[in-house]
This record gives structure tokens, C-alpha cells and sequence, in this order.
């Protein structure tokens, strides 16, 4: 069974700092580009950053670039974002996706995690 399962979402002051997490299993994880998407209430989901499959370059929106940081570990077949200097735009619901295109085009999402950003 696949899944894609994020933590470590919270409340956090703002200028504070937190680390989502996204665990995979049941598919060859070196394979997959792994992305981070977030969605806050009334807007649309947006990608934040994604990393590659296996030389583990990577892109930022410009809204986060600077501020946020993602890494992966093959090892343990996770994705880590790691979030500073928050600010209460950043409130959204921080959703896992993973993707390849070899052989086929797969691609998978999790359940979500919340970070809010508030004093």
C-alpha cells in the first residue's frame, strides 16, 4: 500500500521556525521527485518547494525561497521541509506529493499537516 504520511505541523509564532516531515512507503521512493504543496482556507493549493529523484536539486516559490529549506533522505525514505523566519501568510496545510514519470507517470499525495502561524 502507498502511502505519504506528513508531521511535525503546529503552531508557531511568527519569525519562529518548524520541520514538516513526509514518510513514504509501498513504492520505490529513489524513484519519485518529492514536492511540498500548501493550501490555505479560500485560496488554491500552491507548490512550495520540490526536490529531484536522485541528485536532489531543488526548487522554491519565490514566496518561501530564502526561508525555507528542503531535504531529503534516501535512507530512511523521507522528505523534510524545513520552515524559518515564519510569517502568518504561511498558514496553510502542508500537503506531500510524490512523482515519477518512469516507467510510467505515478503520482501520490498525502493526508496533510497543519501549520499555523500566530502570536
Amino acid at each position: 500500500e502507498v502511502q505519504l504520511v506528513e508531521s511535525g505541523g503546529g503552531l508557531v509564532q511568527p519569525g519562529g521556525s518548524l520541520r514538516v516531515s513526509c514518510a513514504a512507503s509501498g513504492f520505490s521512493f529513489d524513484d519519485y521527485a518529492i514536492g511540498w504543496f500548501r493550501q490555505a482556507p479560500g485560496k488554491e493549493r500552491e507548490g512550495v518547494s520540490c526536490i529531484s529523484s536522485r541528485d536532489s536539486s531543488t526548487y522554491y516559490a519565490d514566496s518561501v525561497k530564502g526561508r525555507f529549506t528542503i531535504s531529503r533522505d534516501n535512507a530512511k525514505n523521507t522528505v523534510y521541509l524545513r520552515m524559518d523566519s515564519l510569517k502568518p501568510e504561511d498558514t496553510a496545510v502542508y500537503y506531500c506529493n510524490a512523482e515519477t514519470v518512469v516507467p510510467v507517470r505515478r503520482n501520490y499525495w498525502g493526508q496533510g499537516t497543519q501549520v499555523t502561524v500566530s502570536s
